[in-house]
Order: structure tokens, then C-alpha cells, then sequence
């Protein structure tokens, strides 16, 4: 049967999928348009079972903040390449994805939200089959507090997330700066009380077996390794960080002086 253009680019608009994939799908569902949009997500169930064991290191990281500034999020939609990466289209698709989950309360309600005539699990593999690459949710994060400001750093490869105690005059300065201070330093905790017992233990292991190979006498190596873990803490916990801004003062101290305010929590995800 004939298949008009119109036909073909309602088709390619519904589903992002390309003119001759559309007109294909189209002729094999004799015209019927829902049919034609089921044949185009078995095409990318096909696909994402074929590709299930690829990296999918590449892609987008976004982060959205609602008109309160009391929530963010921050979103991956990860692929196999650069090249889809930065594809206006793709970008287009993770700008609405993250648009639509500061609407949700957790990755799974996310997945099961309904997007553009089916849900955004389903729109993924959709989306497989259209790019022809492994499309998934590498990182989900949201935030809440009384501030959120949040960064995306140049390229879409890193986007952090940051709560203040309150909405002082410069919070959107303020938190922006706290937020690409986090990008760029890669804190492991917000502070001490946040870093896992375990990674204490281990470095302090670390220590000793360093301070015994420079021959200090076992008596001395506690109290040694615990200003090593002094140290730690300052150089991998945001708030006991050098500001990047002015190292003579931590952050928790530039916050301070910003406006009497505290940073609360930070989230931050990178593609690998």
C-alpha cells in the first residue's frame, strides 16, 4: 500500500526514529499507526537484548532544579559513543527526561512515568532501536533542602547538586559555586560523619604501613595516623575542603561568611 510523507513524519516525530526506519514500519503495519509504533519497540527490544553487555559509558548529565529551589535532580541518559552523545536530538530527549523526573520521587517512579504515549523504561528501549546503541539511566540523584542550587560542567560529562540551611540573598551564587567546587574536587562526604567506617579503617592501614616502612616506632604510629586522617577528611570532604576559589578558607567557611548559612548535603554524578 502507498504510505504519504505526512504519514512517515508523524511517525519519525512520535518516535524519533529515522524517515526510512518509519516508512519501513509503516508498510509492515499496512499503515496502521499504533501498529507501526509497536513494530519500531519490538525493533529496539531486539536491539537491547543484542547489546545488553556493551558499555554504555558515554552520554548526557543534567541536573534541573524546580521554581522553589527547594528540590533537584540530576540525571545520566548513558550510550555506547560520543558521536550519539552529542547529538542534538539525543540531548533534546535527556533536557525532557530530566525536565519530567523533578516530577518524581525515585528512580523506579521515574521509569514507570508515562512519557510521550509510553512509559520512559519502554521510551529507552524505543529509543535503542531508533540510535542503534544501548540507552539506559547510568545515574538518578535527587535533593532536597531548604536551597538547591546546582552546575553542569562544560560538555554534559558531570553535574552536582547542592543543599544550603537557607535561602540567604546569594544562595544562587553561592550554592553554584559550593556545586562546581564539588565537580571539580570529587568529595567522597559531605563531612566526616559521612565517610563509611570502612574507608576510615583502611586508610588509616594505609598510614601505618607507610610510617612503619619510614622506620617510626610502633608507640607513635596511632597518634601519627590520626593526623593523617585529619588530613584526609580535609582533602575529601566538601565542607573541610580548601575553597577553590580562595584556598586560605574551607568551604564551609566561605558559606559562613556568604550569609550565615551551612551546606547540608551535595550530589554529584560523572560519567565513568
Amino acid at each position: 500500500m502507498k504510505i504519504t510523507a505526512s504519514e512517515v513524519n508523524k511517525l519519525r516525530q512520535a518516535t524519533g526514529a529515522g524517515m526510512m526506519d518509519c516508512k519501513k514500519a509503516l508498510v509492515e503495519a499496512e499503515g496502521d499507526f499504533d501498529k507501526a509504533v509497536e513494530g519500531l519497540r519490538k525493533k529496539g527490544q531486539k536491539v537491547a537484548a543484542n547489546r545488553a553487555d556493551r558499555d554504555s559509558s558515554e552520554g548526557a548529565v543534567l541536573a534541573k532544579v524546580n521554581d522553589d529551589k527547594t528540590k533537584g535532580i540530576i540525571v545520566s541518559l548513558n550510550c555506547e559513543t560520543d558521536f550519539v552523545a552529542k547529538n542534538d536530538s539525543y540531548l533534546s530527549l535527556a533536557t525532557a527526561l530530566t525536565d519530567l523526573a523533578l516530577d518524581c520521587d525515585s528512580l523506579e517512579g521515574f521509569l514507570a512515568s508515562e512519557f510521550q504515549g509510553m512509559t520512559v523504561a519502554e521510551k529507552l528501549t524505543e529509543q535503542t532501536g531508533v540510535i542503534g546503541e544501548k540507552i539506559e539511566i547510568g545515574g538518578f540523584e535527587i535533593l532536597t533542602a531548604p536551597f538547591v542550587g546546582s552546575y553542569i560542567h562544560a560538555g554534559n560529562k558531570i553535574a552536582t547538586l547542592v543543599g544550603l540551611s537557607s535561602a540567604i540573598d546569594n544562595a544562587s551564587e553561592v550554592s553554584k559555586n559550593v556545586a562546581m567546587q564539588a565537580a571539580a574536587m570529587n568529595p567522597i562526604a559531605l563531612n566526616e560523619e559521612g565517610v563509611d567506617a570502612s574507608v576510615i579503617e583502611k586508610e588509616i592501614e594505609i598510614a601505618k604501613d607507610q610510617l612503619r616502612q619510614e622506620g617510626k616506632p610502633e608507640a607513635m604510629l596511632d597518634n601519627i595516623a590520626k593526623g593523617k586522617i585529619k588530613r584526609f577528611f580535609k582533602d575529601n570532604t566538601l565542607v573541610n575542603q580548601d575553597y577553590i576559589k580562595d584556598n586560605k578558607i574551607s568551604v564551609a567557611a566561605y558559606v559562613k561568611s556568604a550569609g550565615n548559612a551551612e551546606v547540608t548535603a551535595f550530589a554529584r554524578v560523572a560519567l565513568v
